[in-house]
This record gives structure tokens, sequence and C-alpha cells, in this order.
């Protein structure tokens, strides 16, 4: 039987998500559990994967198997095995024929940075300390340019295996807001997929723009070119979470709730 599971994790000390040698990952933490759990080795299939450091508040994975255990009473069976930095929230039988990646349809990634005199404890955990002064209204208009069907290819790290990098985003947006005496911004983008790094490297291109380091015409020119080189830094991989995964049915709660979401 195949179930499925919303789960969050805090990335600051796994190596990613995907099972390596001699590693700590979420895959090999959640993999440890489901032997546990089900009495034989089980495989935990992600929706994306996610990098060394980043965080996750929503991800869905499934995996096959076959229990006693209601579905719904999975998720405390196996949080009583995880650590605390990765829980499952829901846990569900999966429908029929679902595969949580390839039926995923939408992803919305946070990326979380904010300015401030001197590093901030309690933000440094979820978001990167920049620079400067930032200017929210430029980085509203060039969030806009990215919105629709682009080649991205600018916006991808070296070391990627995408066949096409050609995606949608659905949205982009940045807000501001103060907390602890700083200003936290985040960059919210929504898409039907992400190249390697592609919104670390978004984020990193609107600071800069918002800051004065680059400008609207910098990213005209890097969706027509696809020249990595006219942008600005990938930032660090602390900043990002993944927040939420969306599919065409729906997994979790009651019928109409949720529906197509998690």
């Amino acid at each position: 039987m195949r179930y499925v599971f919303l789960i969050s994790f805090d990335g600051t000390h796994f190596s990613g998500s995907q099972r390596q040698p001699q590693c700590r990952t979420v895959q090999s933490v959640l993999e440890d559990a489901a032997q546990k759990v089900f009495g034989v080795p089980v495989k935990v299939t992600f929706s994306g994967r996610t990098d060394a450091g980043v965080h996750a508040a929503g991800q869905v994975v499934h995996l096959d198997g076959e229990t006693s255990i209601p579905a719904e009473k999975l998720r405390e069976a196996f949080n009583r095995l995880l650590p605390e930095d990765v829980k499952v929230l829901e846990s569900a039988a999966a429908p029929d024929g679902f595969d949580c990646t390839r039926n995923a349809r939408r992803k919305t990634y946070c990326y979380r940075f904010y300015t401030a005199a001197s590093a901030m404890p309690l933000l440094e955990r979820y978001a990167v300390r920049a620079e400067g002064r930032t200017d929210l209204a430029r980085m509203r208009e060039a969030a806009a340019l990215l919105v629709g069907e682009h080649d991205f290819a600018a916006f991808r790290a070296t070391g990627s295996s995408a066949k096409t990098t050609v995606r949608t985003v659905f949205s982009v947006t940045v807000d501001s807001t103060p907390v602890y005496g700083a200003n936290l911004y985040e960059v919210r983008v929504t898409g039907n997929g992400f190249l390697y790094n592609m919104v670390r490297i978004i984020a990193g291109e609107l600071y800069a723009v918002g800051c004065g380091r680059a400008s609207c015409a910098d990213i005209e020119q890097a969706l027509k070119t696809g020249d990595r080189t006219l942008l600005f830094r990938t930032m660090p991989a602390k900043g990002l979470t993944l927040e939420r995964v969306e599919f065409d049915v729906p997994l979790f709660g009651a019928q109409g709730e949720n529906d197509g979401i998690f």
C-alpha cells in the first residue's frame, strides 16, 4: 500500500534531503524510522530534492509498505521515532496511482533575509543578514519581470542536469516586516518547477536591485541571453524554505479541505 506524508524539517544539520553515503539526510532519517515501523527496509520518495541547509514547512513524500496501523495514525508512530528537527505533520493513504514526484504541479518557496546593524541571533537560523538599505518598491518592480514562462538558464547554478531551462513562475512577491529591530524580507516564489539554486539566485538578484547593485535591465537581459554573470551571487541555503507543494488531488483532511494543496 502507498502512503503519503506531509513533513517539516529544519535543514540546519542535514546534508540535504536525498540519501548520501556517510551523511545525515532527511531521507536516511525517515527511512530508518520507516524500517522500524514497517519491519522491512522502505524507500521514501520526495516531491523534489532540497540542498544542505534548506528547510521545509511542507514537503510531501510517499512510501510503500504494509502495516496494521491506520494511515492517519502513522504520523504518531513516526514522530515517536524521529528527531526534533524532522516531523510528520500529516499522514494518509495515497490516491490510486499517486506519485509525489510526477504529480506535483506547483511549489512555493520562501527566501528570507534581513537588514540590521549587526547579526540577530533570533533570526540567523532561518534568514540571512544582508548589508545596506533596500528599496521594497524597486524589488517588487523587478519581481514582476520574472512572472510567466521564461527561459531561466541564467538563474541556475552549474551542475544542473535539467533537460530544459524553461519554467513557469506563477507569482513572485516581496514583503518586509520589522522584527526585533531588523527589517525582515520575504521573497516568495511559486512555480511549476525550479532549476538548481534558482530561487536563491532570484532572491539574490532582487536584493541587489533593492540596494542599487543591479537593475531591472540586468534581469531582462539575463532572461534574453541566459548569461549567469549578469546576475548577483547565489544567496546562502539557510534562508530558503520549501513552504508547500500542490497537486491535482486532495491528499489530507476532509474532502474540500486543502484540495490540491499538500
